[in-house]
């Protein structure tokens, strides 16, 4: 798996108000964004189901800060769970925590 496909995958969907989430490596770097951007009290550490479980108890006060981010809230909304959950769901749920490009189309990463 390349993370960046990943990452890049999800800015893309924001930016361009199309598609949905596919499969935990997209979910997971999406929710590493949510807790940067609304410093949601989750981790890499949390499984598939009780992350996305989480995240749904807090989007009633989760405040979107432009388009994209309310694209974000809502492929999050209608996100169909997936079982995997290792080291690259792990990895790009940093990125999107520490993620210094949000919306920007790039393949460098820093994790």
């Amino acid at each position: 798996m390349v993370p960046s496909i990943a990452r890049q995958s999800v800015i893309l969907k924001c930016l361009r108000k199309k598609s949905i989430l596919l499969g935990n490596y997209e979910f997971y770097y999406a929710a590493g964004l949510m807790k940067k951007l609304y410093h949601l009290e989750i981790s890499e550490e949390m499984e598939p189901e009780s992350l996305l479980n989480k995240i749904l108890e807090n989007l009633d006060s989760v405040v979107p800060g432009n388009e994209n981010e309310e694209y974000l809230i809502g492929i999050m909304k209608n996100y169909r769970l997936q079982k995997e959950y290792d080291d690259d769901t792990k990895t790009l749920f940093r990125w999107g925590e520490t993620e210094e490009a949000i919306w920007q189309i790039t393949t460098s990463q820093k994790v």
